[in-house]
């Protein structure tokens, strides 16, 4: 048995929320948004009739999951252990404590699932908090595997609710 007290003892341990380096910039916006290939109206800085309904100019639904990324000047983890021949390119989750009892077993991307609350707005503010959600043991035809449910709440800096996610690892 792979999940133990010991390891259920990490479902519920969360970061402190932690703002994005950035705030929802127009640029950023619209990268995004033309890399996703939705150049919907709501998203440009100006005010037109696309976005009023929502205050203003918006970023796409998802653009809050992609907003928390490594500020200008810090190190690269990938690249600092590039000779590293340990390294399995599995990085730490911002902040969570790795599961130390399930260390030496393969991580794999089993799914992830978005709730939007509402769209971030240009200049805001964003800060994620995440959690261990759930951790399950399930019996397979190729043995045991965890799955490793990771919970971010994204939330402006009023405290309102734009998006939670929950991220599934999928641990042989």
């Amino acid at each position: 048995m792979l999940v133990t007290d010991e390891v259920r003892a990490y479902i519920g341990v969360s970061t402190e929320a932690e703002f994005a380096c950035d705030p929802v910039e127009s640029g950023a916006v619209r990268r995004f948004a033309q890399a996703i290939m939705d150049e919907d109206p709501a998203y440009q800085d100006q005010e037109n009739d696309a976005n009023r309904r929502f205050g203003g100019p918006v970023a796409p639904p998802l653009f809050v999951n992609h907003i928390i990324r490594r500020p200008l000047g810090t190190e690269d983890p990938i690249q600092a252990n590039a000779h590293n021949p340990e390294f399995d390119g599995i990085l730490p989750v911002a902040g969570l404590p790795p599961i130390k009892p399930l260390a030496h077993l393969a991580s794999l991307n089993g799914g992830s699932e978005f709730e939007l609350f509402r769209y971030a707005r240009h200049g805001e503010r964003v800060r994620v908090k995440l959690s261990y959600a759930d951790i399950t043991e399930k019996q397979t035809s190729k043995g045991p595997m965890v799955l490793v449910v990771r919970q971010y709440e994204f939330r402006n800096g009023d405290g309102e609710l734009l998006m939670r996610s929950r991220m599934t690892a999928i641990r042989r």
